[in-house]
């Protein structure tokens, strides 16, 4: 199989260190100020993308980290602990799930945030293909809801993008070497069957905000991953 990193791009090098990323903090401080005065993520982030003079990329990058105050003290109230997960049922956004992970294992950016989520530079647009990273991937997060004691992890994948019959099919195949019960399921609106729901595994930020309680889940892998690999761990708010 074709080796390829996900969430890269050979630009992202200057992006994302060095000169490039000490724009990007400065650029924060910005977007924070108008993000705590009720603008809109978007709004705020294109006005100082035009002062700064910043790619797309670094514009995306500062939309997916940083957040309103407000926003991070309410998603901050629904986060769960460690000991919190075991004999729980959980509840995951698939693909939100495995892509960054597959960006970790890539060796490509990935962005610490306000609100304690991992975030990355990939995007789905609707088509997914399944990479040589793609198992390890599986691998790091059913170890991860194994070691935690998870009961049972529900899976949802977006039926609309394509392979995502393969991807429910490799999970399942992979998930037989894990002590967690796994229900996958193939939704054509993932994100509103999470909503309202406890325990919820995802970086979306909509998600976050309309579950009950949610996991870092993502955080905790590369906490551990980090002790014996490299990781470009990127953040442009400290």
């Amino acid at each position: 199989m074709k080796v390829v990193r996900r969430g890269y791009l050979p630009e992202y090098e200057e992006y994302f260190k060095g000169n490039g990323l000490n724009v990007l903090k400065e650029a924060s401080k910005d977007v924070l100020f108008l993000l705590n005065r009720g603008y809109k993520v978007k709004v705020a982030t294109m006005f100082v993308q035009q002062h700064y003079q910043l790619s797309e990329p670094q514009r995306l990058a500062l939309a997916r980290t940083l957040a309103a105050r407000n926003d991070i003290e309410l998603r901050n109230l629904k986060k769960l602990d460690k000991e919190d997960c075991k004999d729980k049922e959980v509840y995951i956004d698939g693909f939100n799930a495995i892509i960054p992970m597959e960006s970790l294992l890539s060796e490509s950016p990935i962005f610490e945030c306000m609100d304690d989520a991992i975030r990355d530079m990939a995007n789905l647009r609707g088509s997914y293909h399944i990479i040589d990273k793609t198992p390890n991937a599986i691998h790091l997060l059913l170890k991860e809801l194994d070691e935690l004691k998870v009961k049972k992890a529900n899976i949802y994948l977006d039926k609309p993008i394509s392979n995502s019959g393969r991807l429910k099919t490799l999970i399942a195949e992979i998930g037989e070497q894990y002590n967690v019960e796994l229900n996958i399921e193939l939704l054509n609106a993932v994100d509103k069957e999470l909503y309202g729901k406890e325990n919820v595994i995802s970086g979306d930020c909509i998600v976050l905000n309309e579950c009950k309680s949610w996991i870092p889940l993502y955080k905790w892998i590369i906490d551990s991953y980090e002790k014996e690999h490299n990781v470009w761990r990127v953040n442009i708010f400290k």
